[in-house]
């Protein structure tokens, strides 16, 4: 029999689990009796947020966990996701499903690679996307979200000398509408990066009516041709409280979970995966780390409360002054 350490690396299946156990009813009851909840980014599969007590983005899910009287939470999203509800609710258990759901747009920024960047450029101020893991927000003067991202730089000094990662598309776009000239990490999400504008072409000719949606960690070109750029959170809203009836949607698939539940009378169509030069058809608008939360992981994280997640509280402490300065200015 596989370890307790070994399971979320291996999918060690508990042998507690017989076949045809309704996995989803089990869980809410787990819940039920530690005092716990489940948090569910939107990219996670829809059979996740149905059992979900909160569904949303990552900041918006830790804020909403720190004010909830549970004792235990189970971040279902990425690693970062569960250090950032660790950094807000420090005396709760935080759980991650599977510590190897890692993010290519976080792991595209290194602590130690940003803090050699920052002794490189002195005088310059740090603003850190949410999608960073805590090391590096406590090296960052400012946290924001590809929501309030506009906001929060609009506020900060006119002359000052900034440094903003590790997105290269959403800084692009902030230095564009704002008119900075912010130094941009090089970094992206793997998902965003490879949207492709001749997809888009192709669906607008088939759907004309339709409105063309495109979160902010897409390339330019992407979202020059998007009618309404922003979050996850900002394209949900819009489609809620809008009389259009079709929505082409560049972002991760998993989003259209939602928007179908919560507008079951409008039509959602994923631009589709682009074509590799090797030929072959490459799911580009659905993040492998996502999905690697499934129902059964989340049955053995709240049955044996590991993994945990912890951190430093050195970093910790250094990690939370950017999250609550951005709350601060927005």
């Amino acid at each position: 029999m596989l370890l307790k350490t070994e399971w979320t690396k291996q999918g060690f299946i508990d042998e507690a689990v017989a076949e045809g156990t309704d996995l989803k009813a089990e869980i809410r009851k787990l819940c039920k009796e530690k005092g716990a909840i489940i948090l569910a980014h939107y990219y996670t599969v829809g059979d996740i947020q149905d059992i979900a007590d909160f569904v949303g983005d990552s900041l918006a899910l830790a804020r909403k966990a720190a004010e909830t009287d549970a004792k235990m939470m189970v971040m279902c999203g990425v690693h970062f996701m569960a250090e950032t509800c660790k950094l807000l609710s420090p005396d709760k258990v935080v759980l991650c499903p599977d510590l190897n759901a890692s993010c290519s747009l976080a792991d595209s920024c290194k602590a130690e690679d940003l803090k050699k960047y920052k002794d490189e450029h002195p005088g310059y101020q740090v603003i850190s996307y949410v999608n960073t893991t805590a090391a590096v927000k406590a090296l960052t003067d400012v946290v924001v979200t590809s929501g309030n991202a506009k906001k929060v730089v609009d506020q900060l000094p006119k002359d000052g000398k900034f440094i903003f990662g590790p997105d290269y598309n959403l800084g692009n776009y902030i230095n564009e509408v704002t008119g900075r000239q912010m130094l941009l990490w090089n970094g992206g999400c793997h998902v965003h990066e490879r949207f492709s504008v001749n997809k888009i072409l192709e669906l607008k000719k088939q759907y004309p009516d339709a409105v063309v949606m495109a979160h902010l960690e897409c390339k330019g070109p992407v979202l020059a041709l998007a009618d309404i750029k922003g979050s996850t959170a900002t394209m949900l809203t819009y489609a809620q409280n809008s009389s259009e009836k079709q929505f082409i949607v560049a972002t991760e698939a998993g989003i259209l979970h939602e928007m179908q539940r919560s507008c079951p009378d409008k039509e959602f169509i994923p631009v589709p995966p682009e074509i590799s030069e090797s030929g072959l058809e490459c799911s580009c608008n659905e993040c492998q780390y996502m999905k690697m939360n499934t129902l059964l992981k989340i049955y053995n994280t709240l049955k044996y409360e590991w993994p945990q997640i912890e951190v430093d509280p050195k970093i910790a402490k250094d990690a939370v002054k950017p999250i609550e300065r951005m709350l601060e200015l927005s």
